[in-house]
């Protein structure tokens, strides 16, 4: 479980060398758009397995309720609050804090068309398993090119490199404290929440782990 402690994200030969890197090679941008699909991919299969919806939407439903403005503005005022807390943080975005909202959006979309809808509670959750993997591994995938990171996942490595605590336990932190937020002004949970919030870190922590794993030693074209 070595993946659990794991504090940095790791560096391979087709990292870019700085977040805010406006020519970056070609491997680089391959892997940040693989990964960023990967990524849509899991969250559009936790749409449809219809089990609950992820901690910061909860959160997002929340503050909608207290504030008065539907889930979409609510949303975006979430991420608005989560780029300050960079600020102090001293994270820097790139063209992966851009292509995160373009490419995870466009993929959601597309993706909902064609995935399935199950009614039965064991394949939601089988679903919702599937879809919090493969966010971990796109996330794993997409940090690991270094080309800037999305607004939540910038807040979990800057505070586990402010803090040298383990990603894995800053990021289930994070989750279970959007929850909680967001329980208390009104936000609605399910199985699926909870199980998103717990194993997310976990997910992201293994993505970085085995990405780190299996490029070490890799070519850089």
């Amino acid at each position: 479980m070595k993946f659990l402690k794991l504090k940095k994200v790791p560096v391979v030969p087709w990292s870019s060398p700085q977040p805010l890197n406006l020519r970056p090679r070609l491997s680089t941008l391959f892997y940040l758009c693989v990964g960023l699909s990967v990524f849509g991919l899991g969250e559009a299969l936790l749409v449809t397995a219809s089990a609950g919806v992820s901690p910061w939407t909860v959160l997002a439903q929340g503050v909608g309720r207290v504030a008065d403005v539907n889930l979409g503005l609510a949303t975006l005022l979430v991420s608005v609050c989560v780029l300050l807390l960079w600020i102090p943080l001293k994270q820097i975005p790139g063209i992966g804090t851009v292509a995160n909202a373009l490419i995870v959006s466009l993929v959601i979309e597309q993706s909902l068309r064609i995935l399935p809808q199950p009614e039965a509670i064991s394949f939601q959750l089988a679903q919702a398993i599937a879809g919090v993997l493969l966010v971990g591994l796109g996330s794993g995938i997409y940090l690991v090119a270094n080309l800037g990171p999305g607004p939540r996942d910038g807040l979990m490595t800057g505070l586990a490199s402010r803090t040298d605590f383990p990603i894995a336990g800053v990021r289930t932190t994070l989750e279970i404290a959007a929850v909680a937020v967001g329980w208390s002004l009104g936000g609605t949970i399910g199985l699926g929440t909870v199980l998103f919030a717990f194993g997310i870190g976990p997910a992201v922590s293994l993505g970085l782990y085995a990405v780190g794993l299996i490029f070490a030693g890799a070519d850089a074209d």
